[in-house]
Order: structure tokens, then C-alpha cells, then sequence
């Protein structure tokens, strides 16, 4: 086998190498069934008993209450933009979203089409450079939810606090770093990310929501397309993306092995304190593109005093046994994704790397 590189892509990204080799070795037989988890029955006990472990290990991730529910969907992120107004959005209604990034904006952009939409902010004139305080949050006068983007990979911000929504259910999409740490779930009504960057391989989606908003949720749409539907099914209305499921499976063990979100959280500033001091010590020749406090640990963007420079560094990163290092087309210049799976000592090999590539070209 090739030796491994380190792997900043930000989605589908790195997954940890034990998931990897579990998922070789039972490849053939799961469970002792003589049959793939790619083959067996999404109806049999063995594939329900995994998909319901998968959910109980994810809320006790969360330390989540029995008043939320997990579903599993295909469709990725980009579908819940639209499902969520769907089922909580209406002409007479208004609904309340903080544009602060690409995603967020498609979100917003995707509920005009079922009611009123007010973006209570919108840094886009900024560049998305940093998240709003809470003093230039405009909410409306009675929103049937707000939706913000927990992180946002493409500009490299997070929100460090989550805004005071009052008695507002928030929904959020956690795509990027969700399991990365702690937070109170309490105020929020509905979460949901795509797996590849955080949980698991791309294909499925999962969504958790608090059975108070879903009781809320309008009944007359199409069943595809009712959360309530896949709540009723336990996820089995279809068939649901099961080997992705069950990856997602072992990459929760995996987390909880490792002592759960608030050992993964301590570890994930570690890294992301270690790149980011090389980019505050290098006198202006590492430029992050966002402002210091609303710097996420997940995806680190940065840039070089020239397009060429950036072009070098990402031909000999790569050469180096780290790839995935070109920042996104919109934005240009350089991005490590640092979500959970990546080591302590890949990051440390990227700050090496850069205190080089500084010393030869700075």
C-alpha cells in the first residue's frame, strides 16, 4: 500500500485510520452474517440495531435528551436548505437567517422560495472576514426560527458563542463541525450536516431535531419530504445510505474511545493553535483571512503575498505528503481542513512545512 499522506480536503475529507481498517476487515462479513453491510436487508435486526446505536452514541455525544430525534437522509446538506422552509416556513411567515458565508447564503437564498425571509445580518461586505456580534444582529419581530452555518469552511469563520435567539427555536447547519465541541444544544430546534468532513463519507445527511418544532412542522407536503416521515420510520421509509451510516457508526465509537467531544475539542484547538501561530508570527507573509476572534478550528485560511507563491507552496506541500491545501475557487490563497480525524502530527507537519517554505521565499 501507498504510504499515507496527510489530507487538508476540505470534504470528503481525512477519516481515522482505525475506521478505515475496521471497516477493511469486515468488509466481507458483518457481524457474522456472510454478507457486506453494503448487502444485507436495511430491514433485518442487524442493520436496525446498527443504525439505532448509531443514533443512541450520537446523542450521547451531544448529551442530547430523549426529545430529539436523529434521522438519516440522503440528499447532503444542500437538500436541507430547502426541507427545512419546507416544513416550517410559509407565506405568512417569516423566518429570520445570518448570511455569513457561502452556505449560509444558499440557505437563504433556497427559503425565499416558501416565505418570508429577513437576513438579520449579512456579512458578505466584509468578505465574510468575520461573524457579527450580537448588539448587530437584527432580528425580526417574530421569526419562526432562525438558521445560521456553525462554521464556515470556505472563509475559515466559526462562531465562538452562538447568538442569544431568546425563545426562537435556531437551526443550523453543523456540516463542518459538529463533534468538534462542546456547545449547549438546548436552544436549538434543528441540526443537520452533510457526513464527510466531520462524521463519516459523503452520502448521507443527518438531522436531529427536537420533537417541539417538529410538532410544528406542516403536514401538507409530500411525504418524501416530511421529517416526520423519516421520524415515523425510524430513517426506514426508504432505503437509507446504509454503508455510509455505518461508517458513521465507527467514527462515533471512534470518538467515544477517544473520550468523547470535550477530549476531541482540547485536541482540535491544539492543532489549530499550532498553524495559526506560525501564520501570527511571520511578519505579514502568512495573511489569515479571518479576524482572530472568530477563527475556526476546523478550516484555517490564509494567504501569500502573490498568486505564484501560493502556487509553489501548494506544488511542494503536495510534494511533501500534504495535499488538499488550495483555498476554495471563490476565495483564492490557501485553506487547511483540520477537522477531527486529522492528527496532532499532521498539523504540526504543515507548520514545519511553512516555517520552511517562509525561510525560502519570505
Amino acid at each position: 500500500m501507498a504510504e499515507r499522506v496527510f489530507n487538508f480536503y476540505p470534504g470528503p475529507a481525512t477519516l481515522p485510520l482505525p475506521v478505515l481498517e475496521t471497516a477493511r476487515e469486515e468488509l466481507l462479513d458483518f457481524q457474522s452474517t456472510g454478507m457486506s453491510v453494503m448487502e444485507i436487508s436495511h430491514r433485518s435486526k442487524q442493520y436496525e440495531n446498527l443504525q439505532n446505536e448509531t443514533e443512541a452514541r450520537l446523542k450521547r455525544l451531544l448529551n442530547m435528551g430523549d426529545n430529539y430525534k436523529v434521522i438519516f437522509l440522503g440528499g447532503g446538506a444542500s437538500t436541507q436548505f430547502a426541507m427545512v422552509p419546507m416544513n416550517f416556513l410559509s407565506p405568512e411567515k417569516t423566518a429570520d437567517y445570518l448570511v455569513t458565508g457561502s452556505f449560509a447564503k444558499k440557505a437563504y437564498q433556497e427559503a425565499k422560495f416558501y416565505g418570508h425571509v429577513h437576513p438579520a445580518v449579512d456579512t458578505s461586505g466584509e468578505n465574510y472576514r468575520r461573524l457579527p456580534r450580537q448588539e448587530e444582529i437584527n432580528f425580526s419581530d417574530n421569526p419562526v426560527y432562525v438558521h445560521l452555518t456553525s462554521n464556515n469552511t470556505i472563509f475559515g469563520t466559526q462562531w465562538q458563542t452562538f447568538p442569544d435567539c431568546g425563545n426562537t427555536p435556531i437551526i443550523a447547519d453543523m456540516s463542518s463541525d459538529l463533534l468538534s465541541r462542546c456547545f449547549d444544544p438546548e436552544p436549538f430546534g434543528l441540526i443537520y450536516a452533510g457526513a464527510q468532513k466531520n462524521l463519516g463519507p459523503a452520502g448521507v445527511t443527518i438531522v436531529i431535531i427536537r420533537e417541539d418544532l417538529l410538532a410544528k412542522a406542516n403536514p401538507d407536503l409530500p411525504v418524501i419530504y416530511r421529517y416526520e416521515t423519516f421520524v415515523k420510520n425510524n430513517s426506514l421509509y426508504n432505503t437509507p445510505p446504509a454503508f455510509a451510516i455505518y461508517m458513521v457508526s465507527l467514527v462515533l465509537k471512534w470518538l467515544e474511545d477517544l473520550g468523547g467531544v470535550k477530549a476531541i475539542e482540547k485536541i482540535n484547538r491544539e492543532k489549530a493553535a499550532v498553524i495559526y501561530e506560525v501564520i501570527d508570527q511571520s511578519n505579514g507573509f502568512y495573511r489569515g483571512h479571518a479576524e482572530k476572534d472568530c477563527r475556526s478550528i476546523m478550516n484555517v485560511t490564509f494567504r501569500l503575498p502573490s498568486e505564484d507563491l501560493e502556487d509553489k507552496f501548494v506544488r511542494e506541500a503536495t510534494a511533501a505528503g500534504l495535499v488538499g491545501l488550495k483555498g476554495h475557487r471563490s476565495v483564492g490563497g490557501l485553506r487547511a481542513s483540520i477537522y477531527n480525524a486529522m492528527s496532532y502530527e499532521g498539523c504540526k507537519t504543515l507548520a514545519e512545512f511553512m516555517k520552511d517554505f517562509l525561510a525560502k521565499n519570505g
